[in-house]
């Protein structure tokens, strides 16, 4: 079994159980960010995370065993991706991604924001105009080096 086609089997078991990922992510011990991206083959669970997760999910040793591999980071099939909702992510980098670069850049100097000393937050905010998405994310920014 690969990571995908694991990730497609905890998708429908998480579904038929009725569990929200904030469910699997207290049990995991993790944020429910963090507990997706890993049961979506996106992170290396510890074994003991594994382990609830696989308890929870009704997983067998082999697949428990698969949480805990280091995985291949980036899950999209296509270079541009077709879901409307991952799109319209791409469509802010389109748009957004040379500013932020620029407005990084500014205040920090040369370098990138750190996909791995990171945190992410999504929450729902309530608007009369209809509800809205806030996603905050926390990455530490890491200059440069010169050599």
């Amino acid at each position: 079994m690969t990571r995908l086609e694991l990730a497609e089997k905890i998708q429908l078991i998480k579904a038929k159980k009725g569990l929200s990922w904030s469910a699997v992510a207290k049990k995991v011990g993790q944020s429910r960010i963090w507990t997706a991206a890993a049961l979506l083959g996106q992170m290396q669970m510890t074994p003991k995370q594994a382990r609830a997760a696989a308890k929870l999910l009704d997983l067998s040793k082999d697949e428990e065993f698969l949480l805990t591999t280091v995985p291949y980071k980036g899950s999209l099939p296509t270079a541009v991706p077709t879901d409307p909702l991952i799109y319209r992510f791409y469509e802010l980098v389109q748009v957004y991604g040379t500013t932020w670069k620029s407005v990084i850049e500014e205040e920090f100097g040369e370098g990138i924001m750190s996909a791995i000393d990171f945190t992410m937050e999504l929450e729902r905010v309530p608007d009369p105009k209809g509800d809205r998405i806030k996603i905050t994310l926390n990455g530490k920014f890491l200059p440069y080096k010169q050599y």
